[in-house]
């Protein structure tokens, strides 16, 4: 066996070798390129139907919250209206209930004079 002949059989076993490698290697990565399909594929099927119902729960929830607004605009409009009935009666009946007063005052203080008063 001649040097060149050395040299070419160790060149054919370190491409051997390489070759080897290679085909692990693309075989890892195949297996796990399968792997990620899978995984990918099980993340579709379950996150659709995930997304479709975040997407009917977030519309419901606008719905709602459009229908709360409406209360809150509905209470605000009966309270402003309660409020301006309550000074509306407020003024109205303060002062006849003030003159009222003022009149059974004096009647009560003319009551107890005509009282005290010796009988003559």
């Amino acid at each position: 066996m001649t040097a060149g002949d050395l040299a070419a059989l160790i060149l054919s076993v370190a491409a051997l070798m390489l070759a080897i490698v290679l085909l692990l290697t693309l075989r890892i990565l195949l297996v796990t390129t399968a792997a990620l399909r899978e995984t990918t594929e099980e993340l579709r099927r379950t996150a659709l139907p995930m997304v479709s119902d975040v997407r009917d729960t977030v519309n419901h929830t606008n719905a709602e919250l459009e229908r709360v607004g409406s209360l809150i605009g509905t209470a605000q409009s009966i309270s402003t209206t309660v409020d301006r009935a309550s000074r509306l009666a407020y003024l109205a009946v303060s002062n006849p209930v003030v003159k009222v007063a003022a009149v059974s005052s004096g009647t009560a203080r003319a009551a107890r004079s005509l009282r005290r008063r010796p009988k003559g």
